[in-house]
């Protein structure tokens, strides 16, 4: 496995090992019960007998608790009096607590959620049951603290979220240019956040109480975007039946971000560029000039310099945007980034829709690592809310849809015929052969020749045996090992109906 891949498996593995769990309970049986289930599963159990006892131990910072567990009814102080003493003090408040109760009520389960129990079950305790509590309370904590850590000033500031070296860059960047009236060209590929980081100059900026303005210079018509930009007056054309500010006087103070801005038509480039240099506009059907005070930010995912050389971008006005350029890095630059916006997109997503966030299961998040994705940060977020919405109670591995990107060889077919024909384009055609000699035995053994789509099925379906038998017929673990979704991976067994166990 590459360091990328051990780096994103970290965070969710991490809750399931080396952490120390609290059980309290007055029952010897269901202390040695629940110690020797979780200490089966790699944890560290500490066992005490009254809520007073427990409050010492939480109180300790001898002895750090990842997550405990009370049982309801206790001598002296009960499960849900501790609970709440233990919410009131600031070195406890964030201890993730599970109440288990041999007579639960519906009161008793509301009042433990009110006062902030990671969840309720009542006894018999089932092994299972406590498992997948116990790790989603766990891995629940873990992504909370793990976005508060990297991000609790880098969210406040600049709206987003990342612990790699291009992202660390780009929040340097951002501290040195922003309160500056420097011109940022913002690059890169679409749905990489190149809006964020116009977003963060202008928050980081002497203008952050001004206006930000977004003008999407690909969406506004050639014969309108004058009218949008510097506005008109009644009359000027059909149709203008009022006057109106265009978007560089509503800037006016603040920031104005054109984004797409490779995609503006030449004629408005001119008149852009005289605005930038002269700070004045005209409204069109008028003469008077306002003078204003706006810092301009652009963002495209073109090559502006062969834009350039194309005569498709002015020069001058290439010079005038790029003073100084910040380059928005693609998802595959940042692979370490994707777990932490995993955990932050299911977090908002469960915000958005009232309900509890989703944990995630390791396999489901390395696989969301060894993707491609040409829709960067962007189709990330669609399908993890995808997700969300198809899970349960967590994401699974099986909750993934089938990647759009995916072929059966990792490499897209069609490109590589290209890559193919480009490379034989100039190459003559080869002198004829010499016919070779007919025989019977050369016809049956033409006959038994493979087409190349039947040697490429052969080699897959051997292929995906082999791994197959590798992993001990594990369709999860085979289906990450061959970078492919697990639903994916059943449609292949089906098609080359291949058996539990053969080979």
């Amino acid at each position: 496995m590459n360091t990328a891949s051990k780096e994103t498996k970290e965070p969710a593995a991490a809750a399931r090992a080396n952490r120390t769990i609290l059980v309290v309970d007055d029952e010897k049986n269901i202390r040695r019960t629940l110690t020797l289930v979780l200490e089966g599963e790699g944890y560290h159990v500490i066992g005490a007998e009254t809520a007073e006892s427990a409050l010492e131990i939480l109180a300790s910072p001898n002895t750090p608790v990842d997550l405990a567990i009370f049982d309801v009814k206790l001598p002296q102080m009960s499960g849900l009096e501790a609970l709440e003493r233990i919410r009131k003090e600031e070195a406890t408040r964030d201890i993730p607590i599970i109440v288990i109760s041999g007579h639960a009520t519906v009161n008793d389960a509301v009042h433990a959620t009110k006062l902030g129990a990671s969840d309720f079950f009542e006894k018999p305790l089932a092994r299972e049951r406590v498992l997948v509590s116990v790790r989603n309370v766990l891995e629940a904590t873990l992504a909370r603290r793990a976005l508060a850590e990297v991000s609790r000033v880098e969210l406040a500031k600049y709206e987003m979220i990342g612990k790699s070296a291009p992202i660390q860059r780009i929040f340097h960047d951002l501290e040195k240019v922003a309160p500056t009236r420097a011109s940022v060209l913002v690059t890169g590929e679409s749905g990489t956040g190149k809006e964020l980081i116009a977003r963060a100059v202008h928050r980081l900026s002497p203008r952050h109480d001004g206006p930000f303005v977004k003008v999407n210079c690909a969406a506004i018509p050639r014969e309108l975007i004058e009218s949008e930009l510097f506005g008109h007056e009644k009359g000027a054309f059909t149709g203008a039946q009022t006057k109106r500010r265009g978007l560089f006087e509503q800037a006016h103070g603040g920031t104005l971000f054109l984004d797409e801005i490779g995609d503006m038509d030449l004629v408005a480039q001119a008149k852009v560029l005289r605005a930038l240099q002269s700070g004045e506009i005209s409204r069109v059907g008028s003469e008077h000039v306002i003078r204003l005070d706006v810092r301009v930010l652009a963002a495209t995912n073109k090559d502006l310099g062969r834009e350039v050389e194309r005569g498709s971008f002015r020069e001058d006005l290439f010079f005038r945007l790029n003073v100084f350029p910040i380059r928005s890095p693609s998802l595959r630059e940042r692979v370490e980034d994707i777990p932490l916006l995993v955990f932050a997109f299911l977090q908002n997503f469960a915000k958005e829709n009232g309900t509890k966030p989703k944990g995630i299961d390791d396999a489901a998040l390395e696989a969301l690592a060894a993707r491609k994705w040409p829709g960067n940060v962007r189709e990330l977020k669609n399908v993890v809310e995808r997700m969300a919405i198809l899970s349960g109670d967590r994401v699974t591995i099986a909750d993934l849809p089938e990647d759009p990107h995916d072929s059966p060889f990792g490499e897209d077919d069609t490109q590589a015929e290209l890559v193919a024909s480009a490379a034989f384009a100039d190459e003559p055609d080869p002198p004829a052969a010499a016919p070779a000699s007919v025989t019977p035995s050369s016809i049956e053994a033409l006959k038994n020749c493979l087409t190349l789509r039947e040697h490429r099925e052969q080699s897959e379906r051997k292929y995906i045996v082999d791994m197959l038998k590798l992993t001990g017929w594990n369709i999860s673990r085979t289906a990450v090992i061959l970078g492919v979704e697990r639903t994916n991976l059943h449609k292949k067994i089906r098609g080359y109906q291949i058996k539990r166990g053969e080979g």
